[in-house]
């Protein structure tokens, strides 16, 4: 919203009114200029909404749905939705026969989407010289750990080495659960513990490496 004589965007609105009609919703506007003092009108106009089939996954389920959004406007991977089955993060966009990472949404098929209202899933490796402790651990989502973490899972007590994320490997600082795809461990030979990670413990599997 800009002024025409001036060209400031520093306005007050002074009125404001909605129209619709069967494809548009319409807002116009009456707004005075806070520099040069100049009242003017300004219409935006919108597609309405329209439902769009979205796939959200909630760990080794998923739910088909449908959410309403306008056509005019874009989706891109990341952004957070409100469905009717709770909040969600898109991760992918389904075009025709292909998945992007962003798209017009009136050109949409499909939104597939993960809760973040659950638990993050991650994975939790103990190498044992030989084998390997393998362990799925639903975290709060915000829970972070870092490498050089001391931690006890299971009957273990190991170091926290590496740190697989979505886009990355972590050597230093920390990450969040729900960014984290597996953490990379050895044991140490400690008797104390920055914390305890066993009652997280979700699955446990052993692999010879």
């Amino acid at each position: 919203m800009e002024c025409p004589i001036c060209g400031s965007d520093n306005v007050e609105i002074l009125n404001a009114k909605q129209k619709s009609s069967k494809k548009k919703l319409m807002e116009e506007y009456l707004l005075k200029c806070e520099d040069c003092g100049h009242v003017f009108k300004d219409i935006f106009s919108a597609k309405k909404p329209k439902p769009y089939r979205l796939i959200i996954s909630a760990h080794d389920k998923s739910h088909k749905t449908t959410i309403d959004l306008s056509p005019s406007d874009e989706l891109k991977s990341g952004d957070v939705l409100l469905s009717d089955l709770g909040q969600v993060e898109v991760t992918s966009i389904e075009v025709g026969d292909k998945r992007v990472n962003k798209a017009k949404i009136e050109d949409i098929n499909t939104i597939w989407a993960a809760s973040t209202e659950i638990p993050a899933r991650i994975g939790f490796s103990v190498d044992l010289h030989g084998e390997v402790d393998s362990y799925k651990l639903d975290l709060e989502r915000d829970f972070e750990i870092a490498p050089g973490d001391i931690v006890k899972i299971d009957k273990h007590i190991v170091k926290v080495h590496v740190i697989k994320t979505k886009d990355r490997k972590l050597t230093s600082g920390f990450a969040k659960a729900e960014v984290i795809k597996r953490v990379y461990s050895k044991p140490v030979k400690f008797n104390n513990f920055d914390y305890d990670l066993t009652k997280d413990i979700f699955k446990k599997t052993k692999k010879s490496s």
